[in-house]
């Protein structure tokens, strides 16, 4: 029995998802905030040249995207990695496999609700930790018991969300850059090349970092059996998100480098192991900590 006949016999999900759906369910997955969170290290390691480095990273991940692609398009099946694996190379292989995404995927909801409970207490301590953890416990289950339609909208309520925070730190950031007088002509282009600090060896050693800003991208191939027209939509989307993430968060990281850049590391006063948030907000406001809510809430009701 061929793969096709496999996949269309037997019980269906319904294909609901639009290519629309499938790009915001696989940017809420990887975050549109993704390289704050490594910003510090990325800098430390590429000796400034992050910007460059996250856009290699892109370059390199979209041929995994489109490989991802057209796995979907041979095995349009939930199964994603495991379908995969299991008919191209070994069935025990795509055993163990589907072992490690189902312990991806048992985990990250409860290290996210977890972290989520201990956020939402530091804001509100009145009621304790295990009723923060019970609390989101159930709202992430509610939620995904609704279906996949509701799964989208709120998956665009969470998009909307985390783009709020990210134009505020935008108009702040620009605020404090050309607040301030910027004599050297090369001060806008060095995030992408400064010939004081570049090194080959930094740039692609910050580089084999920088991919982890693209991880998750792969989860949409796991709505292939939900989707319109998956043989289409599961690589177009893949391939776009990858370029959506990679696009925002090379502007993210070279707004970032602009107000933090490398050559101050050493001599200011945050760790250089800083987040995007850390070095920012200590320019220029408090902390961010209800960025780090909306993305971590985001990646737990993906993942659920």
């Amino acid at each position: 029995m061929s793969s096709e006949t496999a996949t269309n016999s037997g019980p269906r999900l319904r294909r609901t998802l639009t290519l629309w759906d499938l790009i915001l369910y696989g940017v809420i997955v990887i975050q549109p905030v993704a390289p704050m969170s490594i910003f510090g290290v990325l800098s430390n390691r590429g000796h400034g040249h992050v910007v460059t480095a996250i856009l290699i990273a892109m370059v390199a991940m979209l041929f995994t995207g489109i490989s991802y692609g057209k796995m979907a398009r041979a095995y349009p099946s939930a199964g994603s990695a495991f379908t995969y694996v299991a008919q191209e190379i070994h069935p025990g292989a795509g055993y163990v496999t589907g072992w490690s995404m189902v312990m991806d995927y048992i985990l990250n909801p409860l290290i996210c609700t977890i972290w989520c409970a201990q956020q939402a207490h530091d804001f509100a301590p009145a009621l304790p930790v295990w009723g923060w953890k019970i609390f989101f416990a159930v709202v992430f289950t509610l939620l995904n018991i609704r279906g996949v339609k509701t799964s989208a909208r709120i998956n665009a309520g969470m998009a909307a969300g985390m783009g709020a925070v990210i134009v505020v730190i935008f108009v702040a950031a620009v605020r404090y850059i050309f607040g301030h007088a910027h004599a050297d002509p090369g001060f806008f282009t060095r995030p992408f090349y400064d010939p004081a600090t570049f090194s080959t060896g930094a740039l692609f050693g910050c580089t084999s970092i920088a991919v982890l800003t693209y991880i998750g991208f792969d989860g949409i191939s796991t709505l292939s059996e939900e989707a319109e027209n998956p043989r289409r939509n599961i690589m177009l989307a893949t391939v776009l998100t990858c370029v959506v993430i990679g696009l925002l968060s090379a502007v993210e990281v070279y707004v970032a480098q602009l107000i933090w850049p490398a050559s101050e590391a050493s001599r200011m006063s945050i760790p250089r192991m800083c987040t995007w948030w850390d070095a920012p907000g200590d320019r220029f406001s408090p902390s961010w900590d209800s960025h780090c809510c909306w993305r971590i809430l985001g990646r737990a009701w993906a993942r659920n």
